[in-house]
């Protein structure tokens, strides 16, 4: 999430997915790639002005003009049923361009250093909307007492590149200043009868003078069966989140226990919402319905192939 034009202009996405096969002697094998580069108009219009996909996607260009923001991604399943049929790497980085566009403007609070009032008539998140937006949580309070939207600097962001394992993460090029990053890491591992989920999810920005910090971090463990793909057991863990209400949503993953991850994404739309949950964390939920499509491209077993 980038600013080349200051933090007032427009925002440029760009986006990387991958799918990548690891074999048990530790050989990596990348099966598919596609990018993104998006440009989306600043402040409250925040129309998409420009998208470039690989593979190209002649059917994108449907999407400028299109709000980068609530409704978007109808917009792509309208223009582009066939990439969320496929379940493809692209559909993807569609489907997570409204959310990077709407975390983007933590960078723009940051740059503004002074507190700016708001009309909290005007606000896109509403009481209740999930935990950290609870009526009498900080936010809300916040906002009554003072008029200004608070703004919290989080934990410094290490590094998830791993010198033991070079290819774990694309290649990244460095933030400049007033810039964020969303990492998304979804890993499956056949143990014994179950196939292990591991899921990790990032928010963070890169203040002036090169200091990295985390916005919103998860990580959710899950099992599944491997010929239902029905989630037998899940936790989600906070690592780092903005404010203290928020850690209480964790337990709303819970509620997609024993249910399948096929349809995981409408599901979760339509029935974890409120003020036990988060959004950020849904988000990350939503995504394990991707194993449906690499559940079958996990390495043989050696008693599989016997």
């Amino acid at each position: 999430m980038l600013r080349p034009d200051g933090v007032a202009g427009a925002l440029l996405l760009r986006g990387r997915a991958r799918d990548l096969r690891t074999d048990a002697a530790g050989r990596a094998e990348v099966l598919a790639v596609a990018t993104l580069e998006a440009r989306v108009a600043a402040a409250a219009r925040r129309e998409l002005l420009e998208i470039r996909t690989a593979p190209e996607e002649p059917a994108a260009a449907k999407l400028i003009g299109t709000p980068a923001s609530t409704g978007f991604r109808a917009v792509v399943d309208e223009a582009m049923p066939w990439q969320r049929e496929a379940r493809t790497l692209l559909y993807l980085l569609l489907d997570d361009l409204p959310v990077a566009t709407l975390v983007s403007g933590y960078a723009t609070q940051v740059a503004q250093r002074a507190p700016t009032r708001v009309d909290r008539s005007r606000l896109l998140q509403q009481p209740d909307l999930c935990a950290g937006w609870r009526t009498g949580a900080t936010i809300l309070s916040e906002i009554e007492q003072t008029g200004h939207v608070p703004v919290v600097t989080g934990a410094d962001a290490p590094p998830l590149a791993r010198r033991d394992d070079p290819v774990a993460w694309h290649p990244l090029d460095p933030l400049p200043d007033h810039s964020m990053r969303r990492h998304r890491r979804l890993d499956l591992l056949r143990d014994g009868d179950a196939i292990a989920v591991d899921v990790l999810f990032r928010d963070s920005h890169m203040a002036p003078g090169g200091r990295e910090t985390i916005v919103h971090e998860y990580t959710v463990q899950a099992r599944l069966d491997p010929g239902s793909l029905e989630i037998t057991g899940i936790e989600a863990t906070p690592q780092v989140l903005p404010w203290v209400e928020c850690s209480l949503a964790a337990a709303s993953a819970l509620e997609i226990a024993g249910r399948s991850t096929r349809g995981l994404r409408p599901h979760v739309r339509a029935e974890l919402t409120g003020p036990a949950t988060c959004t950020h964390l849904n988000d990350t939920l939503r995504s394990l319905e991707d194993v449906v499509a690499l559940a079958g491209l996990l390495p043989v077993r050696e008693t599989e192939t016997a």
